[in-house]
């Protein structure tokens, strides 16, 4: 799957999963060592996110419904636990640095196409 930011023209990332089941949800990226450049973990639904026993910072991404950007978390360091965004469906997660590469801010509009 690839992310887009349809708002600034730049991908997000080119080989994104889904985590869309509660098995899914729940291992998310337990199992890696890292994230690759242009991978992506897409939850859903998740409105929060942990990073309890992860091995390595990422950057999450939360959407509402209408999949425009809702909130930011650049450097999500292991053993975290993010606020709660009722609003947020969709979580994305990402390799570290990815949402300043991207210049990614509230309010963009993201596009994941299958």
């Amino acid at each position: 799957m690839r992310i887009i930011n349809r708002s600034r023209n730049t991908v997000l990332a080119d080989k994104a999963k889904t985590a869309d089941t509660f098995f899914s949800r729940l291992v998310g990226l337990l199992n890696r060592p890292s994230l690759k450049p242009s991978e992506g973990l897409i939850i859903t639904p998740s409105n929060s996110i942990h990073s309890f026993f992860m091995r390595f910072t990422f950057d999450a991404i939360f959407l509402d419904r209408n999949r425009q950007v809702i909130a930011l978390t650049p450097g999500f360091k292991p053993f975290r636990v993010s606020p709660i965004y009722f609003k947020a469906i969709t979580t994305i997660e990402l390799p570290e640095g990815a949402i300043q590469a991207s210049k990614t801010q509230i309010k963009d509009e993201i596009i994941i196409i299958e």
